[in-house]
């Protein structure tokens, strides 16, 4: 049997989908990848192809709606899924799932999935569904997405979600049809082998507490917000300590250079930039921060979490899930840089909190995000496993 799992961005097939690609080889299955940038012999498809993946590299833009682009990515799914007959299909991300999900229709592949991670740029601002569709230049391309989600998923013998919120927009919206199977899954879960609780950093007078944000470089999570309340806890606060991981993506919500270089130079962030573990990172920080207006679910989150880190994140879609308020962190309202300074501030003022909220963080992940449990969720639900 063979299995193809389709994405938008090399880095995620093992960063995210690492141990579900194990688990669907210790099952016994021929497994295969397909994404944008990977030739042979790129560094990405030889850590693939050493556990035993075999590795496609496809025509496919993560970002954009090229129409001769995506129709270019439509005929290679096409000859790629004649060629190698899959017995499941499973993209995750925009176009994955659409033009993935839409080809192994065609093609007559009998078992086909999608996992909706998040909802990205095209729904930003979208309260649940209540803004009509079309008033605006992002309107407009919602409208579009969500007519390609609805004609593809048709196609989708069930599909995965990593919260509730998006599941039930799905369907308030007629993307999925009232008959249509769905399942919400825990996020993409977490090692929480791999992410091993570290100690905190001590706080001094010098320096501390340590926030830390790590996210592609985006308004929609939230960046400004951070740099915003960062600024404003300094001033007061001038020990803390506020770190950004990080890249400017290739997205018309991209954060500008200008604005990154500018946060710099006033001493309000300190920049990490990309990195490819970022164990380290939150190993050195107090306070795991994520402002984000939306997400499936935060594996950045997740990671902090089982790392041992107090939270503060948004009462938004996949980040809400994460946090029991007052338990294992803050949520705050989306966009809300007083409450964000005012939950940083508490957490200053009485820093008891941060290892008791740590050690509750922690728990979560082992009892509800572990990756192994997620996963198993997951293959019962393909049929792979009983």
């Amino acid at each position: 049997m063979t299995f193809l799992l389709l994405a938008g961005f090399p880095d995620s097939l093992l960063n995210f989908r690492g141990p579900l690609l194990q688990a669907l080889l210790a099952q016994g299955l021929s497994v295969h990848v397909a994404a944008p940038d990977l030739p042979v012999g790129s560094a990405m498809r030889l850590r693939l192809e050493s556990r035993g993946i075999t590795v496609h590299e496809i025509s496919l833009h993560r970002t954009g709606m090229n129409p001769l682009a995506d129709v270019a990515s439509l005929l290679d799914l096409w000859r790629l899924m004649r060629r190698i007959q899959p017995d499941y299909v499973l993209g995750y991300t925009i176009k994955p799932v659409i033009y993935g999900t839409l080809v192994a229709t065609l093609a007559r592949v009998p078992h086909r999935f999608a996992l909706i991670t998040g909802l990205g740029y095209a729904f930003q601002g979208q309260d649940d569904g209540a803004e009509p569709a079309g008033k605006d230049q992002r309107g407009l391309l919602r409208a579009l997405v969500q007519g390609l989600y609805a004609l593809a998923l048709r196609g989708a013998l069930k599909v995965f979600f990593q919260n509730p919120d998006d599941e039930a927009l799905f369907r308030q919206q007629g993307i999925l049809r009232a008959s249509a199977a769905s399942v919400v899954v825990n996020g993409s879960g977490v090692d929480v082998s791999e992410y091993a609780v570290s100690a905190l950093p001590p706080v001094t007078a010098e320096s501390g507490p340590h926030f830390l944000l790590i996210a592609r470089l985006l308004g929609g999570k939230g960046v400004r917000e951070y740099a915003t309340a960062a600024r404003r806890i300094k001033a007061r606060y001038p020990q803390a300590v506020f770190r950004l991981v990080g890249w400017i993506d290739e997205n018309p919500d991209a954060i500008r250079q200008q604005e990154l270089d500018t946060w710099v130079a006033e001493g309000v962030l300190e920049y990490l930039g990309r990195l490819s573990d970022v164990r380290a990172a939150i190993a050195d920080c107090s306070v795991y921060v994520l402002p984000s207006y939306r997400e499936g679910t935060p594996r950045t989150v997740l990671e902090a979490m089982a790392m041992g880190r107090a939270i503060i994140t948004t009462d938004a879609p996949g980040c809400r899930e994460t946090v029991v308020q007052g338990d294992n962190g803050f949520l705050v309202p989306v966009k809300s840089v007083d409450a964000l300074v005012a939950a940083m501030e508490r957490l200053i003022n009485e820093p008891e909190l941060i290892a008791r909220m740590g050690q509750r963080s922690r728990r979560i992940a082992e009892e509800k995000y572990d990756v192994n449990a997620v996963n198993a969720v997951m293959l019962r639900e393909m049929g792979i496993t009983a």
